[in-house]
């Protein structure tokens, strides 16, 4: 009987043992922004070496305040991403063959992964008649090169930590 229960014993234990290495495995999480922009260095003004797209997968290397070192998809190189482009929820974006003519565009899906689309928009804009919106319409289509940013910083002698 003694025999048995050490058996049973060893067996439970090696069990728990396989699955708790096996939950304790990589973190990976998802980029949950329509695009992301991985930095050599964390911080907004570092050099862009990389940049991803909604529902890519990364894994979680290390946390330095609101940022996250992460290895590069298919890469054995790593960058820094801000934390606020990661969810530790798993996207995953399919289309069938009859799905493909109804499915949402990369921009729906980053404004519905961030609980905001044209509905919400819409109704938002129902509710406030008299808000003007040509601003924020005319900011959404704004874009700002890397070289622009570099000659800002020039001109602003304003040399970023660690970035170039």
């Amino acid at each position: 009987m003694i025999k048995r229960k050490t058996f049973l014993f060893t067996v439970f234990f090696i069990y728990l043992t396989g699955v708790g290495a096996f939950a304790v495995g990589p973190k990976m999480m998802s980029v949950q922004v329509k695009k992301a922009e991985v930095r050599f260095t964390p911080s907004f003004l570092g050099k862009i070496i990389a940049q991803l797209s909604y529902g890519d997968r990364v894994q979680v290397l290390e946390k330095k305040d609101s940022w996250t070192r992460i290895g590069l998809p298919g890469s054995p190189d790593s960058g820094w991403i801000h934390s606020s482009a990661l969810t530790r929820k798993k996207i995953v974006l399919t289309a069938g063959a009859q799905d493909v003519q109804t499915a949402a565009s990369s921009d729906e899906l980053a404004l519905a992964g961030k609980g905001f689309n044209q509905q919400v928009e819409s109704e938002f804009k129902a509710k406030n008649p008299n808000l003007d919106f040509t601003w924020i319409d005319r900011m959404e289509k704004f874009v700002v090169s890397e070289k622009q940013i570099k000659q800002f910083l020039k001109e602003g002698g304003l040399s970023p930590e660690g970035g170039s």
